[in-house]
């Protein structure tokens, strides 16, 4: 590979990594052909860029970003997984190398977070983005109003955990129901902080109007 070759490369791998949420890494050593193209296949349908490349390649298209402490783990023959879902890349790769002892997990990194095996395989339990917006979707079966109520604590809610008052209740003060009240509204907004703005609004535009109550 001449210079000209290189350059145009590393703009590849570069683009690969600033679209890239998670990028995940495993060596491949003595993998055949046959289990390469069903891991690519896998990856493909994930939404998942798997490449092969020279760590060396790789070191440079990840230096001066966020992904930068990730060049430690570049050794070996290696396998890149890039995802824009957080938890794509670990899944599949992590998945895949449960059943096949020849892919072997290195580590992986988030934007200044790097991982090691273990980290990996924890991330690869998590929901996917998909997954959550399904949850919130079936979320949504509660009144509406109480929605919009609980979406607008999120901010709120990252930082101050809800704790029982410690106040004893009035009695001119209702019980809420606690499944109406108190438990959905905190599965609501758990769903919703692993969520951006831009999908929790897509996700609120698909319900039909039919099924919002008047």
């Amino acid at each position: 590979m001449n210079r000209q070759q290189k350059a145009a490369k590393v703009e590849e791998v570069s683009a690969l990594v600033a679209g890239a949420h998670t990028i995940i890494v495993a060596e491949y050593r003595g993998l055949d052909v046959g289990s390469v193209t069903k891991l690519r296949k896998q990856a493909r349908s994930q939404g998942v860029q798997l490449r092969v490349l020279k760590n060396t390649l790789a070191r440079r298209a990840v230096s001066g970003t966020a992904f930068a402490g990730l060049s430690d783990k570049l050794v070996g023959p290696l396998v890149y997984g890039f995802s824009a879902d957080p938890v794509a890349a670990a899944k599949v790769l992590a998945a895949f190398a449960k059943d096949n002892d020849k892919l072997v997990l290195k580590g992986g990194a988030m934007p200044d977070f790097v991982m090691d095996e273990a980290g990996v395989k924890s991330l690869a339990t998590m929901p996917s983005r998909e997954e959550l917006l399904a949850r919130l979707m079936a979320t949504m079966q509660a009144p509406i109003g109480q929605f919009v109520r609980t979406l607008n604590e999120v901010p709120r809610a990252s930082s101050v955990r809800w704790q029982p008052s410690a106040t004893p209740r009035s009695r001119s003060q209702p019980e809420p129901h606690p499944e109406s009240e108190i438990t959905r509204s905190q599965r609501i907004r758990s769903i919703a902080m692993s969520l951006s703005n831009t999908e929790i609004l897509d996700a609120i535009a698909a319900k039909s109007v039919l099924e919002c109550p008047n």
